[in-house]
């Protein structure tokens, strides 16, 4: 029924209701059985609409075309939005009262790449809504602030589908279409987080079996949260071997990181990393250097050696290592052996040489990660941070201004992740959205309240893996 909703001949449909229907069946968590049908519908309006000057007669429409275009691969420049801009170069004060169409632009704006007309829009959408929050009804309110705090695509694809199936279950303006849509994204959902809690089981029995959390008791025993990582990036159902694997994977980079953090000396780690770098593979010649994680620890041997010598470095050189030390480029190529897709001569050389694509999203996943402190582990190891080292670089900042600082440069990053997966050609497109998965996760992980807890985390988990709809 859904399938023949987007294919329906009514003579008076439109491009806009197709176009809400998608965006619908994304935040529903349900684009994925539809993928086929969503790239033909919008590839027709792309041709049909793609050299029309306007886009859109108002600007959610404007907004939605944009973004929804952006997302799947089309040429799209946010200049259609320049119609809402005044002589003044600012977006038009009578759109301060227009909800939707503010929702519709602080959505696109997050698909920003450099362009200052979609800065303005998130500055201009954001202060409006959420001036907006204190005259509205309060189911109103309540969108907007979801908007805002979750807007989509910088949330968990399965997190904000839970979120929004819970909050529009009950409005049901199109009749008999939603309740079919609600019926079907319940359904799935369901199914989904059935299949992942018999992934988590086998995760566990795996951990258990190998015993290493008994034998190396100073290493975190978090295999749920090992799991959480490959929920995000892949969580399509077909990739249910996929994820339990991963999950494998990001354990021993844990259980390596607390061996340098908290446990080995200096002169052990020295000659474990020499161990790691002349690994003999001759039996597998056909793997590039990286499967050793020689990378990887020279990079946790270095911090090592910052904190036994009480050595400072700069901030730059701190961070180009800790991004490293973050574990995102084995995960990245792990994944990528795992999925299968792309694995031609070229794309094995170019993600041996760490590409941007994937740096970015390391960089990101640091400095949250530098912004809330490792504290929540309990490790009496240290492993520097960004905030530490600029403030110590500029005296005159305060705290506040420096995480600032930060949390502009992880815009920044963004906006130059987001270029490199709107333009990456070469790599499989699964492969770029798991990346951009793992940056999503970044906020999720690394979130703290005032009392150094994690409640979106938790959130998160009991949303996805204990409480069906």
């Amino acid at each position: 029924m859904v399938r023949d909703m987007l294919f329906s001949k009514e003579d008076n449909k439109t491009p806009l209701q197709s176009m809400v229907l998608i965006d619908t069946l994304q935040h529903m968590g349900l684009d994925h059985l539809f993928k086929e049908e969503i790239g033909s519908t919008l590839s027709s309006i792309y041709d049909n609409c793609a050299h029309q000057t306007h886009h859109g007669h108002n600007l959610f429409e404007s907004s939605l075309f944009f973004r929804l275009f952006r997302e799947h691969g089309h040429s799209v420049s946010p200049k259609m939005l320049k119609k809402f801009i005044d002589k003044n170069g600012e977006f038009k004060l009578a759109l301060s009262k227009d909800i939707k169409g503010l929702m519709s632009l602080y959505e696109a704006s997050h698909l920003n790449i450099g362009e200052d007309i979609l800065r303005k829009g998130k500055e201009f959408s954001s202060k409006h809504l959420w001036d907006s929050i204190d005259w509205l009804d309060n189911k109103s309110a309540n969108q907007v602030k979801e908007t805002l705090e979750h807007p989509y695509h910088m949330s968990i694809q399965r997190y904000k589908a839970r979120r929004c199936i819970s909050m529009h279950q009950d409005d049901h303006e199109n009749g008999c279409k939603d309740v079919v849509l609600f019926e079907l994204a319940k359904y799935e959902f369901n199914i989904v987080q059935l299949l992942h809690q018999r992934e988590l089981n086998a995760i566990l029995s795996w951990w258990k079996k190998i015993g290493l959390a008994q034998e190396l008791i100073f290493v975190r025993d978090q295999p749920l949260k090992w799991y959480m990582g490959p929920l995000t990036m892949v969580p399509q159902p077909h990739h249910s071997k996929c994820r339990i694997e991963l999950t494998k994977a990001i354990a021993f980079i844990y259980i390596i990181d607390d061996i340098f953090d908290v446990y080995g000396t200096l002169d052990e780690l020295s000659l474990f990393t020499q161990a790691i770098n002349k690994w003999d593979i001759s039996a597998i010649d056909n793997l590039p250097n990286y499967m050793k994680w020689g990378k990887l620890c020279n990079a946790f041997l270095q911090e090592a050696k910052w904190f036994a010598s009480k050595q400072v470095p700069n901030k730059d050189e701190y961070l180009r290592n800790a991004v490293t030390s973050s574990g995102v480029f084995i995960v990245i190529v792990h994944l990528f052996f795992l999925m299968g897709q792309g694995l031609t001569l070229e794309n094995i050389q170019h993600i041996e040489n760490d590409p941007s694509f994937v740096s970015k999203s390391g960089t990101i996943l640091r400095l949250w990660d530098d912004l809330g402190s490792a504290e929540d582990e309990n490790q009496k190891g240290f492993d520097g941070s960004y905030l530490e080292l600029y403030m110590k670089e500029h005296q005159d900042c305060t705290a506040k201004e420096a995480r600032e600082h930060v949390m502009l440069m992880i815009s920044r990053t963004w906006d130059a992740l987001n270029k490199e997966s709107f333009t990456q050609s070469s790599f499989p497109k699964p492969l770029i959205n798991a990346t951009l998965n793992l940056a999503r996760m970044v906020r999720v992980t690394y979130s703290y309240d005032d009392n150094h807890h994690l409640p979106m985390l938790d959130d998160f988990v009991f949303s996805l893996l204990h409480h069906p709809l």
